[in-house]
């Protein structure tokens, strides 16, 4: 009887121990769950029960240094797609494909993907989004977009570069500035069933996006406007490669315009990058075809080309530009006066072996003083200039310059230029990088340099962005004024200031003269480096100018590049264009010409005033203009007659000759599609209602005086960038 009962007792000891164990192992398996895996578990049953769709936050507006819009968002519309939730596929792919105007199969393709959520088209306009959603078609989202627009269309685009498709920041200020101008997306989220099908009861969660900040540019849009006319005028007279303008402030190292032609269209960029079958196209009509029928590749090699920026991505030989660097090297280490004597017989005999000769063989300069040498831009005066110089100290006052390094402006892609080390600086390296050979340097350094000889001898570091602030206007921050180094002295820049006077006045550079200007500069003209060899009939043309050269405002580097219509010398093509864009540009500025009695008995200028014609519609300024007998251009090809007027150049007050070119410049047109929602301004006063109607960049009046008493539109009506709001507000402190 008693085995049994043994038997029975191992039994239950064998139960129990086993009960025990797995009480254990599920003690520890639960706490594995619980404590150290649960937090990712309860994320991954929050992903299971629940979906959500980005909503993308606004970038940031940029301006120029007067507030006036260069690049924003326009309101647009992304549709996404559930596959999980789509029922009748093949019907719903064809409504989709007929309203959006897309391929069936590309559309069956997207709502077919194994992914939990696709992208059918992003971008659509507010009639598509509006026909879409009437359709109600189960696993369809549309939801509220932003994309990059840019009102003035090619206006400054190597400057502001563009974004991606995404809105981040791909070239220019765009990509500099790219974790400032990008705010932080909004979710959309949905409870859903596991097979992630949306639940019928209301249970859903929004998050707002965060907008980014804001930039504001030194550049100025009218001084940016007269530059890009000039350059695109200067590359189709001269027939040129590319034409680079650039014009500084020499005082604060901000660069009020920078042009470079040809140039592209930022709008374009959106999606070309991602698209081959909807590429970039050239501006010019007649390049269209022939550019439609390249392969991709090829075709992807010109966009790519299109996008440098000339002004601070290409090196080339200045030339006799770069006579300015040693003339005030040469004045500085007091190797020389205004009054030192020089010969020429076209020539340099100096250097032996070397077949070095002026500019100007064929018919030598003879004997000249230093400051007649620099008015000629005669090569052997600045050969004897180096080597009274020497190797070392040229070289010191080369770097000092700033060349052979970056400059420090903050955009994409700049590069150092090329001077040769001092151990391998030959005398006949010496002689050739004297007059601008044989030394590779890019335009914004060679504009950063000459503004240093015209603010009294500072090398500043040039900037193309004046601060960042947020959506109220506060200042995050702001970029100082920086001086990199003292280069010369005041009395070498005084000096050398009225020598590049009277180079303009007196000497090659007479084709940059303005009457009553006080223009100074010097030409350059330079054979090509191609391949690491003089390409023969391929030339730089450039003029440098300073204006005006008693109290400098603005420093002017114009660069023809590979000119192919005749004449290549810098003083015949490059310094009429700068001496245009000086004179124009200070008298934007309000600089009062200051006219001798001889230039007025000479150019006989009976002047005009001209008139304020802002605010007026096109029909209207023409009628002013034309009764004083003055002409007129537009900035668009054929405006409308109630266009009104945006800016002016020259300003009013201005004292023209008869018959002068008045450039009118119209409101810019948002697109169709353009829209926004009317905010609510109810009691807000007139310093909040014109703040937040700025920001979202829309036409409205405002009358009275006080608190905000009505508006029309009605708060979060959904309006088109053109339609005007009013506000009224009204004192309810009066008795």
């Amino acid at each position: 009887m008693s085995s049994p009962a043994v038997i029975t007792k191992k039994r239950l000891v064998f139960a129990l121990l086993f009960c025990i164990i797995s009480l254990f192992v599920l003690s520890v398996r639960l706490f594995y769950i619980q404590i150290i895996n649960g937090e990712k578990l309860r994320e991954g049953a929050l992903e299971q029960w629940t979906r959500d769709i980005p909503v993308p936050a606004k970038r940031g507006i940029i301006y120029d240094r007067n507030n006036n819009v260069i690049a924003t968002n326009i309101s647009s519309y992304t549709v996404w797609c559930r596959p999980a939730d789509v029922v009748s596929l093949d019907k719903d792919a064809i409504t989709i494909a007929n309203i959006l105007d897309m391929e069936k199969k590309d559309v069956y393709e997207s709502m077919t993907k194994t992914q939990s959520l696709v992208i059918i088209k992003k971008w659509i306009d507010k009639e598509e989004a509006d026909k879409l959603r009437n359709e109600k078609i189960r696993g369809i989202e549309i939801v509220d977009d932003n994309q990059r627009y840019y009102p003035l269309g090619n206006f400054a685009s190597h400057i502001l570069g563009f974004t991606d498709i995404d809105n981040y920041g791909l070239y220019g200020v765009e990509k500099v500035y790219d974790k400032y101008l990008t705010g932080i997306n909004g979710r959309w989220i949905k409870a859903v069933d596991g097979k992630q099908r949306e639940l019928p009861y209301d249970n859903e969660g929004f998050f707002e996006p965060q907008k980014g900040m804001n930039l504001t540019l030194t550049i100025d849009e009218t001084i940016q406007h007269i530059a890009e006319k000039a350059a695109l005028e200067a590359l189709v007279k001269n027939k040129a490669k590319n034409v680079s303008i650039i014009l500084m402030d020499p005082n604060s190292g901000e660069l009020l315009a920078m042009a470079t032609k040809p140039d592209y269209d930022p709008n374009d960029n959106n999606s070309l990058i991602f698209d081959p079958e909807k590429p970039w196209v050239p501006l010019e009509d007649d390049e269209i075809e022939k550019y439609s029928e390249l392969p991709w590749d090829d075709k992807s090699k010109i966009l790519y080309e299109s996008w440098r920026n000339f002004s601070i991505n290409d090196n080339y030989e200045p030339g006799s530009t770069f006579k300015i660097i040693t003339a005030a090297a040469a004045l500085e280490e007091n190797v020389v006066s205004n009054d030192t004597k020089f010969h020429c017989d076209g020539y340099v005999r100096q250097i032996k072996g070397a077949n070095i000769k002026c500019w100007r063989y064929y018919n030598p300069h003879g004997s000249q003083t230093f400051v007649e040498g620099v008015q000629n831009s005669c090569n052997e005066v600045f050969v004897n200039l180096g080597l009274k110089l020497g190797k070392e100290k040229m070289h010191e006052n080369v770097k000092k310059f700033g060349f052979g390094e970056n400059t420090g402006i903050s955009l994409t892609g700049e590069t150092s230029g090329i001077v040769r080390n001092l151990e391998d600086m030959k005398e006949v390296n010496l002689a050739t990088i004297s007059f601008g050979q044989g030394i590779s340097v890019t335009p914004i350094q060679m504009v950063t340099a000459i503004s240093a000889v015209a603010n009294g001898g500072n090398l500043m570091e040039p900037k193309v962005v004046k601060n960042i602030t947020d959506d109220k206007g506060n200042i995050i921050h702001d970029f100082e004024r920086k001086v990199v180094r003292r280069v010369i002295s005041e009395k070498t820049s005084k000096n050398l200031l009225e020598i590049l006077e009277s180079v303009v006045s007196e000497g090659t550079g007479s084709k940059a003269y303005q009457p009553g200007y006080k223009i100074g500069g010097k030409t350059g003209t330079a054979q090509k480096v191609v391949d690491g060899k003089y390409a023969p009939g391929t030339y730089i043309a450039s003029f440098a100018g300073i204006a005006p050269t008693d109290d400098p405002k603005v420093v002017g580097l114009v660069v023809i590049d590979e000119p192919s219509a005749g004449i290549y010398y810098g003083g015949q093509i490059a310094a009429p264009v700068i001496g245009q864009v000086l004179k124009e540009t200070l008298d934007y500025l309000d600089y009062e010409p200051q006219l001798t009695s001889e230039e007025k008995e000479e150019f006989n200028l009976d002047l005009i005033e001209v008139p304020n014609i802002k605010g007026m519609n096109v029909k209207e300024a023409a009628k002013k203009l034309d009764e004083l007998e003055l002409g007129h251009v537009t900035d668009v090809v054929a405006p409308k007659a109630e266009d009104v007027v945006k800016d002016q150049l020259p300003k009013a007050g201005t004292k023209v000759k008869q018959g002068e070119i008045i450039e009118l410049y119209i409101k810019s047109t948002p697109i169709e599609k353009s829209s926004t929602i009317v905010p609510n301004l109810m009691g807000k006063d007139y310093d909040e209602v014109v703040e937040i109607l700025n920001s979202i960049d829309v036409k409205f009046t405002v009358d009275g005086e006080g608190k905000v008493i009505s508006q029309s539109p009605k708060a979060g009506t959904i309006v088109n960038y053109n339609t005007e709001i009013r506000v009224n507000l009204e004192d309810t402190n009066l008795e």
